[in-house]
């Protein structure tokens, strides 16, 4: 690897995001998650909310909202913002790899980048993943449980609708680590060991 790159696939309430930054605090690089959204907005003069809606999602497709001229294209075909922000996200992702060394959370990065990166993915059990999320937001359990089943849902289909590859394969990552046996120190002593 010309610059060190870690990219951080996680299932929600894992901590993965959490880990991620601290791992890029850590290390002195840069950290990559909803900056990615924002990084986009700014350069496509799209409104962050707008992205923001549909980030991490696959396009639904039974609506078709059109609110912005760039999901039309020039055969007048419809393209879902979902489809658009990924494409501006793999852009910037190409891009990032090639400037500076930096972690990367989502996003399929771990696909865009391929041979380019150390990926990692971060799970834990379910039950502790919803423990996670109530200490976090403050939920009901019955709310951190849909929550949970949501986000996973969310982020399984987005993965593999832009992949063709299951989202819980792990033999596409190098490295797999259950956040609920580790404290936070553990697993970037362990990150750091395979750079």
């Amino acid at each position: 690897m010309a610059k060190k790159i870690i990219t951080i696939n996680r299932m929600f309430g894992s901590g993965g995001r959490v880990l991620g930054k601290a791992l890029a605090e850590n290390l002195g690089i840069k950290f990559y998650d909803k900056e990615l959204i924002d990084i986009a907005s700014k350069e496509k003069q799209i409104p962050f909310d707008t992205f923001a809606k549909v980030d991490e999602k696959k396009a639904n497709q039974w609506r078709f909202p059109i609110d912005h001229e760039i999901q039309i294209d020039k055969d007048m075909h419809f393209i879902p913002m979902n489809d658009i922000l990924f494409g501006i996200q793999k852009e910037i992702i190409l891009d990032l790899a090639q400037k500076e060394d930096c972690v990367i959370v989502g996003r399929c990065a771990n696909h865009i980048l391929s041979d380019k990166t150390l990926s990692i993915f971060i799970y834990a059990p379910f039950e502790q993943r919803v423990q996670n999320v109530i200490e976090r937001t403050g939920r009901e359990e019955k709310s951190a449980i849909k929550l949970v089943k949501k986000a996973d849902k969310e982020r399984r289909s987005y993965y593999e609708y832009f992949t063709d590859k299951k989202w819980m394969d792990m033999t596409q990552y190098q490295l797999c680590i259950d956040s609920s046996h580790f404290s936070q120190d553990q697993i970037i002593d362990i990150i750091k060991s395979c750079l």
